[in-house]
């Protein structure tokens, strides 16, 4: 009997829970119970098998960003939020004047970046999207909004 194998693209790949709660904990320099408490307050949404949560490489990703910001940038947890709610991504990233008048996300307000013109930041800055902590913040909020209207 044959079986079916499906190829997935480098996206698909990088969204794939694969990480229990203990190697993503070791991964990011931290330990299980922040993870726990990242969750709580809704920064990070891991998968669910069983009650096991699993992470992915871009929770991987995210959550070393959320780390910086905490420890480096000495921002709160409610300070993060807010930020990520309100804050546009040349605020968080510090662009300087010339990088903010040459950027269409900076010159249309209306949209992000990202949904501009993937390659603005990288061809600019060598910065790529998928580092981004207002991207990943993004891409976390519609990732908790399939798995609320897909519940498996």
């Amino acid at each position: 009997m044959a079986t079916l194998e499906k190829e997935f693209t480098e996206e698909e790949k990088k969204n794939m829970p694969l990480y229990p709660i203990g190697i993503a904990a070791e991964l990011v320099g931290t330990t299980d119970q922040t993870l726990r408490l990242y969750e709580k307050q809704g920064l990070i949404k891991p998968a669910r098998r069983n009650k096991n949560r699993f992470y992915s490489e871009n929770d991987i990703k995210w959550m070393r960003c959320l780390r910086e910001l905490i420890h480096n940038k000495k921002i709160s947890i409610e300070g993060i939020k807010k930020l990520l709610e309100y804050a546009p991504c040349w605020e968080l990233t510090e662009c300087s004047e010339e990088r903010k008048n040459k950027c269409s996300a900076y010159i249309d307000k209306t949209k992000p970046c990202w949904e501009l013109n993937r390659m603005i930041c990288n061809r600019e800055s060598g910065k790529l999207c998928g580092d981004c902590v207002v991207y990943l913040s993004r891409q976390l909020k519609a990732k908790k909004k399939q798995i609320n209207q897909n519940p498996d």
